[in-house]
């Protein structure tokens, strides 16, 4: 049965639960890592887990796990690094003694005196940083849907040659179990296997069919898959994925697809702004 977006649970309700995870990790995680435990924590069921944010390739549980993160880190609980690891600020955080209603208190108003506009929802629409970077995935998300399959066949062998791959080839044809490509996957330029993908161009959930599907058609012919994708994978898909006597097979969902996009400069342009002050101790001393 399909659920609605009220089902999924509010950030709020995900700021200790995203605590909790961290420790359970041992401290520090991914923003996939966190996501798989949260989600773990609070029994949330796949329908759930694959409802989408508005017009985007980001679930709403993720999109609102954003927003815990974001929240944790302005009352300063968590930090993060630009390699998008997630860690606790520290290691002696009891959960008895935070109040999730206490920090969304706290840092809403902390941004007031900042003098920064109101917050205009109950999911804390007031962080501007964080409005831009949707801004931005929801633009790049809705122009990879606009690309015929060809072409996003194309990018994908693009993003697998900035990567590191060579000798990478769309193969596309039909008939041939759904694989569009293959390439070479380069270790410290010593070691190297063979990589078949797929690609698809998806606004959905992958299931855990699709991967059995890919990796049969991987049978006899590599020990290594890729499968990327514009939407997302079902929990079931994911651990499909990485089954235990099972070649493995490497997922690429849209959120990872957008952020590698931008990691490597693929239709993405990033603007610095550069800051210019005058050191009038400087000339003084002239």
């Amino acid at each position: 049965m399909k659920r609605s977006v009220s089902s999924v649970p509010t950030f709020d309700s995900m700021l200790l639960p995203t605590i909790q995870a961290l420790q359970i990790l041992g401290g520090s995680g991914t923003t996939e890592e966190i996501y798989e435990k949260v989600a773990q924590l609070l029994n949330l069921p796949d329908e759930v887990l694959e409802i989408l944010h508005g017009n985007t390739s980001q679930s709403e549980v993720e999109y609102r796990l954003a927003w815990s993160r974001t929240y944790l880190k302005k009352y300063g609980l968590l930090q993060n690094s630009s390699r998008g690891v997630w860690s606790l600020a520290s290691t002696s955080i009891n959960l008895d003694n935070l109040d999730a209603k206490e920090i969304v208190k706290t840092v809403r108003g902390a941004e007031k005196n900042k003098a920064k506009p109101p917050d205009l929802s109950n999911e804390a629409t007031d962080s501007i940083e964080m409005l831009e970077e949707l801004s931005w995935h929801q633009q790049l998300h809705k122009m990879l849907m606009s690309l015929e399959p060809s072409a996003f066949e194309r990018l994908v062998q693009r993003l697998l040659r900035e990567s590191g791959f060579i000798q990478v080839q769309v193969t596309g044809k039909s008939g041939d179990g759904g694989i569009d490509g293959v390439g070479i996957a380069r270790i410290n330029g010593f070691l190297s296997f063979h990589v078949l993908f797929q690609c698809k161009r998806y606004q959905g959930s992958v299931t855990a069919g699709q991967i059995r599907d890919f990796r049969g058609a991987m049978q006899g012919r590599t020990d290594k898959g890729l499968f990327v994708t514009t939407g997302t994978f079902t929990r079931d898909a994911i651990k499909e994925a990485t089954r235990d006597g099972a070649p493995p097979i490497d997922l690429i969902d849209g959120e990872q697809l957008v952020q590698r996009l931008k990691e490597l400069g693929l239709g993405v342009k990033i603007t610095m702004i550069e800051s210019v002050e005058v050191n009038t101790d400087w000339f003084a001393k002239i």
